[in-house]
């Protein structure tokens, strides 16, 4: 096969970053005061890199990054590399509504020796298709790290569509998109846009099959903290083309990838990792525990999964 000179580049970037299949968008751990528990983030992320995981990101929406500050982020990052860095990818999530203070937070990750960043769409302020892009291409060109861009509507009342992702595909080093819109529609339309080698990842867990079978590169996980394992061993029966193992995993991770959303995401899963022996705390305002009700809807799914 003979590459154009652009598709060479394209290949050559590709080739030299690779976030991995299966990335586990990581919690929070917390104190009894509500303070960042350092020592236990070290320990999830030890655990999580050994149950499947071949990257973390690091204060995303699962992590609570909306009630972090930015010296809170920042150590986060350093303890994660420092703990983790070299056996994962370690992406740290600097994306606000916000652009400049965006730049000034992937600059620090960057010099923490983080892998990549993932930016959210800003939310809350709405911003047209141009301001998406402008906004993206303007801390996309502040740092020599891959960007893996982050679309979630439902969160941000914005949708990156595909046209967008199109252009932003052809920044040097906008590699990968996290897409959480839920359209395989969209999912298809992005496909077909995109340079060859640009990735997708599955912003949702119950879609990570589907996706995949459209070109997706693999999921960033939130189920992945409890069944991180099966989720893996899911992808990789895929890859290899046993379609019929990959559907009967998915089936069997199916009511366990909706149950831990049954309120607002991390807020049930930080209650299953309780359950399993994992303290990594509870929810900052204006997060809220989970009820008597989800708590022992959780319990049942975490036993059917043999979790406890």
């Amino acid at each position: 096969m003979v590459f154009k000179e652009p598709q060479l580049e394209r290949l050559v970037k590709v080739l030299a970053i690779d976030f991995g299949r299966l990335i586990t968008a990581m919690v929070t751990p917390f104190t009894k005061d509500n303070a960042i528990d350092y020592g236990m983030a070290r320990k999830l992320a030890r655990q999580l890199v050994q149950s499947g995981s071949d990257g973390l990101v690091v204060s995303g929406t699962t992590g609570e990054s909306p009630t972090l500050s930015k010296e809170e982020k920042i150590e986060l990052f350093r303890v994660v590399v420092d703990e983790i860095g070299g056996e994962a990818t370690v992406i740290a999530g600097t994306g606000s509504y916000n652009t400049q203070d965006s730049i000034l937070t992937t600059q620090a990750a960057e010099k923490v020796g983080v892998d990549g960043v993932l930016l959210v769409s800003p939310y809350y302020n709405k911003p047209s298709q141009e301001g998406l892009y402008q906004h993206f291409r303007a801390v996309a060109e502040s740092t020599h790290l891959p960007v893996m861009l982050y679309n979630i509507p439902g969160r941000c009342s914005v949708n990156i569509n595909p046209a967008t992702v199109e252009r932003l595909a052809s920044l040097d080093n906008v590699v990968a998109l996290k897409e959480a819109a839920g359209s395989m529609d969209q999912m298809s339309d992005i496909m077909r846009v995109v340079p060859d080698g640009f990735a997708i990842y599955s912003g949702d867990d119950s879609l990570t099959l589907p996706m995949m079978a459209l070109g997706a590169r693999g999921v960033v996980s939130v189920a992945a903290h409890l069944v991180g394992g099966k989720i893996k061993d899911m992808i990789n029966a895929f890859i290899t083309g046993n379609t019929t193992l990959a559907t009967k995993l998915h089936l069997e991770l199916y009511p366990l990838f909706k149950g831990i959303f049954i309120t607002t995401n991390p807020v049930p899963l930080k209650a299953a990792l309780a359950m399993t022996g994992w303290k990594v705390g509870g929810v900052r305002l204006p997060l809220v525990e989970v009820t008597k009700e989800e708590k022992s809807t959780l319990k049942g799914l975490l036993e059917k999964q043999g979790l406890i």
